[in-house]
């Protein structure tokens, strides 16, 4: 291209003016077929839209009427899956409350349910007796159904008045002390009780088997009486030389204390032995 003095030059030949008419039409053309172009487009991209959403309610539709293979989001079993009503039965409770255990007192407070032996072993076993620190010598032994004979004073028609059945003794000694322990057995406890309370006189002291004659012939002693269920227990206690016994003799005391407290363990134990057996056969 070359310019002259009278400007540029248009057209083939290079001279004449543009047609600027044309130009213009043309211009017009090209933007008509870019706008239907787009129109068009945009119509496509509607109709892929509209074609998958309708897809995707096709086949929610099969799935909601079973007729796909797959599950909704629910995820509910259907009725069969459902766990029918069991068979097994219902467990049962007893309106009925328990029978309360044995009373062990009520089996050594008369004499038709305190069926066991009464014997010298059964009260007082071994040949030593043992309280905490204190060790005690075993020994003479007796049993007699004459509950009179084994009394000094008027116990012994106390013991006959209450309807005494037997009277089991024992004694222990240690260190220069010696302790007769006197077991009276009664048909119920009211009488066994009757004859503590209304005891006087004494249990007469049983010497032998190592232990000799103590609490006769005037000597000052120590005597208890006590009761639990059918038994009433007696005890007598002093010096083995025949010293007599103070109330500052807390020896002395001691072992009658001991003894008191082994013989009514022994009487408990038996009660508890009794009942027991007695739950155990219970139906």
């Amino acid at each position: 291209m070359s310019f002259g003095q009278g400007g540029p030059s248009w057209g083939p030949g290079g001279t004449g003016t543009p047609d600027w008419a044309a130009l213009a039409e043309a211009s017009a053309a090209r933007a008509r077929r870019k706008r239907w172009l787009m129109i068009g487009g945009g119509a496509l991209a509607t109709a892929a839209v509209a074609a998958i959403v309708a897809t995707a309610v096709i086949s929610a539709n099969k799935d909601d009427s079973g007729g796909s293979s797959g599950k909704n989001a629910s995820e509910l079993p259907s009725a069969t899956d459902l766990p029918s009503q069991s068979t097994q039965p219902e467990p049962s409770f007893s309106s009925v409350a328990p029978a309360p255990p044995p009373d062990p007192k009520d089996y050594i407070s008369d004499v038709r349910k305190d069926r066991a032996p009464v014997t010298v072993d059964a009260f007082f076993p071994g040949k030593k007796l043992t309280m905490g620190d204190r060790v005690y010598t075993k020994g003479a032994t007796h049993r007699t159904t004459k509950c009179a004979t084994t009394t000094q004073g008027a116990l012994g028609t106390i013991l006959t008045n209450n309807g005494c059945d037997q009277v089991v003794r024992a004694t222990y000694s240690r260190s220069g002390v010696a302790v007769t322990i006197g077991l009276a057995v009664f048909g119920t406890e009211a009488q066994a009780k009757k004859a503590a309370q209304q005891a006087s006189g004494g249990l007469a002291s049983l010497s032998g088997a190592g232990v000799p004659t103590f609490c006769r012939g005037g000597a000052v002693c120590r005597r208890t009486a006590n009761s639990y269920g059918r038994y009433a227990y007696f005890t007598v206690g002093g010096f083995t030389n025949g010293k007599n016994v103070t109330k500052s003799d807390k020896n002395v005391f001691a072992v009658g204390d001991d003894l008191t407290d082994f013989t009514f363990r022994q009487i408990r134990h038996r009660g508890e032995v009794q009942a027991s057996a007695a739950a155990t056969a219970a139906p």
